[in-house]
């Protein structure tokens, strides 16, 4: 079993856009929206959901009034000051250490599991998905990631399918590094800008961390021509595989807001043909069965 993961170092480079894309392309498959902070791949694919689990991860501290002897000790105690003098737990303060709950003489301190989001398995038109949603300002994305990546592989066994294609979180933080670990190849998404050359070095430092093969495209690359001409030097210097350059074109955001991918919206486009040949290369790569 192969799994594509496909990253950027920043938000708004069009790795969600080219995940659909080779939606579309790829034969029997599994996709999983690894962006848990900020899902957006159902947007596009119209998943009809089949299963949803909550997702629970650390705890909050619940102090019980009526056995509650307002001592102090677990206001004292808790260094990131989440108990008040009312003591009320501030649930977005609470830390979940636990330093509270053991020492509370009373036993009047309660420590539940923590539910921080939804996961979901659902079908598309382009085969199952496995996707999630994270809590408004919960934490734990990192784990949530790792979930849906195993439910993902789960389901691929299952199915007898052997690529799952992974739309992952941006950045170089927890959930990246979540997502990372363990792929076949990653596909670096850059975009030809100051900004967006410092981040690809900074996730390919990431993905050389992990010893997993990275390969890198550039999307819109005619707006800055000579920033695309160094990438792709950076690329060949750093020994990483080179999969072309797509063209700055409207369809993509035509496409989305009808919900469809690119092929979907008009599949002999100038940016689809640059999609269908980095795909092309990407299937090589990983010597993807047609």
């Amino acid at each position: 079993m192969k799994e594509l993961v496909i990253i950027s170092g920043k938000g708004g480079t069009g790795k969600t856009c080219l995940t659909a894309a080779f939606s579309s392309l790829a034969g029997k498959k599994v996709l999983c929206d690894a962006d848990v902070d900020a899902a957006d791949l159902h947007l596009i694919t119209n998943p009809d959901l089949k299963e949803k689990h909550d997702f629970q991860s650390g705890h909050t501290a619940v102090i019980q009034r009526d056995k509650c002897s307002e001592c102090g000790l677990c206001r004292d105690l808790c260094q990131w000051n989440a108990v008040s003098d009312g003591f009320e737990v501030d649930s977005l303060e609470c830390e979940g250490c636990g330093v509270c709950v053991y020492f509370c003489p009373e036993k009047a301190i309660d420590f539940p599991v923590n539910t921080c989001g939804e996961w979901f398995i659902s079908e598309t038109r382009f085969g199952p998905m496995v996707h999630a949603r994270l809590g408004i300002a919960e934490e734990n994305s990192g784990k949530l990631v790792s979930l849906v990546r195993q439910e993902a592989k789960k389901l691929a066994e299952k199915n007898g399918l052997d690529l799952i294609i992974t739309d992952g979180p941006p950045g170089v933080g927890c959930p990246v590094i979540a997502v990372v670990g363990g792929a076949s190849a990653v596909l670096i998404v850059a975009e030809p800008t100051i900004s967006g050359h410092h981040d690809m070095e900074r996730v390919v430092q990431l993905t050389a961390h992990f010893n997993v093969p990275a390969m890198i495209c550039v999307n819109k690359f005619d707006l800055n021509p000579d920033f695309t001409r160094r990438i792709e030097k950076d690329a060949g210097e750093n020994g990483l595989t080179w999969l072309g350059k797509i063209p700055f074109d409207p369809i993509f955001t035509r496409a989305m807001v009808q919900a469809q991918t690119i092929f979907e919206y008009d599949g002999d486009s100038i940016a689809g043909r640059a999609v269908k040949e980095i795909w092309k290369r990407v299937s090589q790569k990983l010597e993807l069965r047609k």
